[in-house]
């Protein structure tokens, strides 16, 4: 390992291999990366390639790099189709089919009102503001050329952000690659997306759901194996002001934050599909979001409301 890695990285024996563990800040949040390796230097060598997979992500779809492939898109696609990568113009992709499934509550021209916000100095648009900006934001004038591999926006003002999916993608990417390295008993979490490899050596991986206005409780402990979890929650960006908590999560008809639902968490077979619809059911509220969970095969989920009241899907029903 370089002296130039930054990430901190722990082991912890046993008799015939080790579990390894890497930290790192990237992505604007937390990576963390635990996994079983019969050899400990392939552990490390497994553990920094995630975490130089998770920064390659990072530069292809931060909205905030400014040389990002997505600020390029953003900068340029309402003039002209931007031609684009392959994983990029992938994740864009599955990005308007959730929108599709939804009928536009995920939707990631959104950014389009929400990069008037700035969580960090409690500053929130206007109104007013709010509804010029609303003229940008619906994923139908987001156009791609499959041939051309382009992105086109069809209405001026447009911006999309992929928080609400890049984050499933690059866990799910990463467990891919552990699992091409040889490994199978792994977990990988960027802030609240996490993809499950094999089990935790002959158990399951236990994982807390907490409490979103404690983060030192826990609501529910899940025993997950080979499966992804998301959990969108209003505790993650925020800011309060006259009474109102204005959060990253907005719903895109509105541009404001929705208040039904403290937190939602999703498990699934892949975590762009977890991370997609825990958004999406945190905009439609109880009723509508576990209507859409149950209709979804292999799909479960945890709702705190904002009452601190737990709702669990059909498939967390007792039989």
């Amino acid at each position: 390992m370089s002296a130039a890695m930054q990430y901190s990285m722990k082991l912890s024996l046993g008799a015939e291999g080790a579990w390894v563990r890497g930290e790192e800040a990237i992505m604007g949040t937390r990576i963390w990366v635990e996994l079983w390796a019969d050899d400990r230097q392939d552990g490390a060598a497994a553990v920094s390639a995630v975490m130089d997979e998770m920064h390659h992500i990072n530069h292809l779809m931060s909205p905030f790099r400014p040389d990002s492939e997505l600020s390029r898109v953003n900068a340029l696609a309402a003039q002209t189709p931007v031609a684009v990568g392959a994983e990029l113009f992938h994740v864009i992709g599955r990005s308007l089919e959730f929108s599709r499934l939804t009928d536009g509550v995920f939707d990631v021209t959104f950014s389009s009102v929400g990069h008037l916000y700035d969580y960090r100095n409690r500053v929130h648009p206007t109104d007013e503001q709010i509804q010029d900006a609303l003229r940008g934001v619906n994923y139908r004038n987001v156009i791609l050329d499959h041939a051309a591999q382009t992105v086109h926006f069809e209405q001026p003002g447009m911006r999309i952000d992929l928080g609400g999916i890049a984050k499933g993608y690059a866990v799910e990417k990463s467990v891919a690659m552990l699992r091409q390295r040889g490994i199978r008993h792994a977990i990988v979490t960027a802030g609240g997306d996490s993809r499950v490899l094999g089990d935790h050596r002959g158990r399951p991986w236990m994982v807390g759901i907490r409490d979103p206005r404690n983060r030192q409780r826990e609501v529910a402990l899940l025993p997950l194996s080979d499966t992804a979890i998301s959990t969108s929650g209003d505790y993650e960006r925020y800011f309060e002001a006259d009474g109102v908590r204005h959060h990253h999560i907005l719903d895109p008809k509105t541009g404001k934050s929705p208040g039904e639902i403290h937190s939602v968490t999703i498990t699934g077979p892949d975590g762009m599909t977890t991370e997609g619809i825990s958004t999406s059911v945190f905009v439609m509220g109880v009723r509508r979001g576990m209507a859409l969970v149950n209709s979804l095969p292999g799909i479960a989920a945890v709702i705190v409301d904002k009452d601190g009241r737990l709702h669990y899907s059909d498939a967390l029903q007792p039989a």
